[in-house]
């Protein structure tokens, strides 16, 4: 697992030492060692953290003839299989790097390359001959790549903060200061600044220096897994097993991050059947074991299978003394108060040595782990028949109202018909609608136009099932930029590898590919799941409610605006002319509405700090 950065220009690099600040931006990332590729047209720059082949995984990495360079943020899970295979075709490794798969895959199939891999990764990879740089992203999005490109450059890092130290200056993008108001994140592929982007998660980027020809191609989405037939349990619990036996490979310790709930149960339960060594657990809890602490759940079943417990106690004085540097770590502005104990279990893991940790993320997006989703799904089909019908679901949201704190669908009536927009319909979102127009300033709203933020999942006819894409968008947007984004930033904080096998492309489609022949989003919340590892689990655990994460949420946000609230009076975001001084004021007192999960008062705390970090750049 490494930080990744580089250069590619269609005229001759002369900022060699652009790339060697980014790659010290990203120390974090790959503390364990550093190096560069030059040449005229492509610098490439990365710093490694060793998790396979310790000793001589260094990168780059080069295949046989050195005609090609690498360069990855990568956990490649299925690589022995893939060296074995490669190995009796004739190719000739030079390292045990799970990496220099990626290579000989290239070797035999170029840019389908990606299409064999199975794990997270993003990576660069130069073709010396043919002067054309690949850019590929993972398919679940947990490998982040950033990009900044202009007429005849393109600037790419594995973090954008790493794009900050290039020496190049931005300014904010006011679309997405929007859209970050009403989703608590900014929605991939925009980030914050104008001009920067991601390479969208399941896709690459061949650019041909020569004739600077760029093309950008999707090879994956969630809703073209074949359909298939069988038992749910039966089939789901097999690609968990065999999920289990490769996604705990490493050369270095690993642990799990555990809740006592269903999901990081079944990943403990399962990691701790196959891992040949000792699996290590951490947690989290609060002073006085309040209701909503977990780690006596935690702790009972690490007991259960044997595994050595590590608890940390989160006091709120050290998260409100922490906050600010916790939203740079962050690296996109992410509205989510609980990132402080993401942070600090996988603070507690590198303490104790171990660099790899395994986590229950995904579980609740892939099987209807929300109310509101399963909700949503069911009354749509009855009032429009949309699994099977054609009804508009135009002229279902124009005339029917989910109800209130449902998230849902909408069909925009527009210049393109027969698009259906996912967005919220949480009291935070309508919170946005009814306050953000009248707190932003007349220039910011001139500035941003006709930007909306009903206007950003789309999906063209026709449609997959309803059911279908709701898993679609729900993993595209809260997942990946909320849940995703967070872990990876917050684990490689630490120098940690943070694996989540509930993104496994091969469990997911699986499950998508038994939905699309029966519907599953009628049943009691993750039934499948459930049904896979009835063996596997006490009846105390199959039986237990539901919970997220819940850290004392009002208590800390109090303390946050007792502590940092009068940042936002008279701060970056009146000077730079996007709030309002009147409503900077009014936010700064930390207003906190009953029915609210995130505050419009929280989300403007976290942009404020966010943009005073990175003000010499915007």
């Amino acid at each position: 697992m490494c930080g990744i950065c580089g250069i590619v220009s269609r005229t001759p690099i002369k900022d060699i030492e652009s790339v060697v600040r980014m790659q010290k931006a990203l120390e974090h990332r790959g503390p364990d060692s550093g190096d560069q590729y030059i040449e005229s047209n492509v610098i490439l720059g990365v710093r490694r953290l060793s998790i396979i082949d310790i000793s001589s995984g260094q990168q780059p990495l080069y295949n046989e003839d050195r005609s090609l360079v690498l360069i990855a943020n990568a956990e490649i899970y299925n690589f022995v299989e893939l060296r074995f295979e490669l190995e009796s075709r004739g190719h000739r490794f030079q390292t045990h790097s799970d990496c220099e798969t990626i290579l000989h895959l290239y070797e035999e199939y170029g840019s389908d390359c990606v299409q064999r891999l199975r794990g997270m990764f993003a990576f660069a990879l130069w073709d010396i001959p043919q002067k054309k740089l690949l850019l590929a992203r993972d398919r679940m999005g947990e490998k982040p790549l950033y990009m900044h490109q202009s007429a005849d450059t393109i600037v790419f890092a594995s973090e954008l903060q790493a794009l900050l130290h290039t020496g190049r200056t931005f300014d904010f993008d006011p679309a997405a200061v929007d859209l970050y108001f009403h989703y608590q994140y900014v929605p991939e592929p925009l980030t914050l600044l104008k001009g920067v982007r991601k390479l969208p998660a399941g896709y690459t980027l061949t650019i041909d220096v020569p004739a600077w020809r760029e093309v950008e191609k999707c090879y994956w989405r969630i809703e073209d897994a074949p359909p298939l037939q069988g038992n749910p349990a039966e089939l789901i619990r097999e690609r968990l097993d065999e999920l289990s036996r490769i996604v705990i490979r490493s050369d270095v310790p690993v642990g799990v991050a555990l809740s006592g709930g269903l999901d990081s149960s079944i990943i403990a339960a399962l990691a701790a059947r196959y891992y040949p060594g000792t699996l290590q657990a951490f947690s989290v809890g609060y002073p006085g074991y309040p209701p909503y602490d977990e780690r006596q759940d935690a702790k009972r079943f690490a007991e259960h299978v044997k595994i050595p417990f590590h608890e940390i106690e989160l006091r709120t004085e050290d998260m409100a003394s922490f906050f600010p540097e916790l939203v740079i770590l962050k690296d996109d502005p992410i509205a989510d108060i609980s990132g402080y104990g993401y942070y600090s279990v996988m603070k507690r893991a590198r303490d104790f040595g171990v660099p790899v940790m395994l986590q229950g993320q995904g579980a609740d997006e892939l099987f209807w782990g929300y109310d509101w989703v399963r909700q949503a799904v069911e009354e749509s089909v009855a009032k429009n028949n949309l699994l099977g019908g054609n009804t508009s679901l135009w002229d279902y949201v124009r005339g029917n109202g989910l109800r209130p704190g449902w998230k849902r669908f909408r069909l925009h009536k527009s210049s393109a018909p027969n698009q259906v927009i996912f967005y919220d319909l949480v009291p935070d979102f309508q919170s946005a609608l009814a306050h953000m127009s009248s707190y932003y300033t007349p220039d910011f709203l001139e500035r941003l136009g006709a930007s909306n933020a009903f206007e950003l999942f789309t999906h063209p006819r026709p449609w997959p099932a309803l059911d279908v894409l709701m898993t679609r968008l729900i993993c595209q947007t809260y997942l990946l930029e909320n849940g995703i984004a967070q872990g990876d930033r917050l684990s490689m904080a630490s120098s940690v590898e943070l694996r989540l096998p509930f993104l496994d492309y091969r469990l997911v489609e699986t499950v998508i590919g038994l939905r699309k022949q029966i519907s599953d989003y009628q049943l009691p919340p993750k039934a499948w799941l459930k049904d896979a590892v009835s063996d596997l689990l006490p009846p105390w655990v199959m039986q237990r409610r539901k919970r997220g994460f819940e850290p004392p949420v009002r208590e800390w946000h109090n303390a946050l605006f007792h502590a940092h609230g009068s940042l936002l009076k008279d701060g970056y975001l009146v000077q730079s002319g996007i709030l309002k001084a009147g409503a900077a004021e009014k936010l700064s007192d930390g207003i906190f509405p009953s029915n609210a999960a995130v505050p419009l008062s929280f989300k403007a705390l976290v942009l404020e700090i966010w943009l005073r970090r990175f003000s010499s750049s915007v």
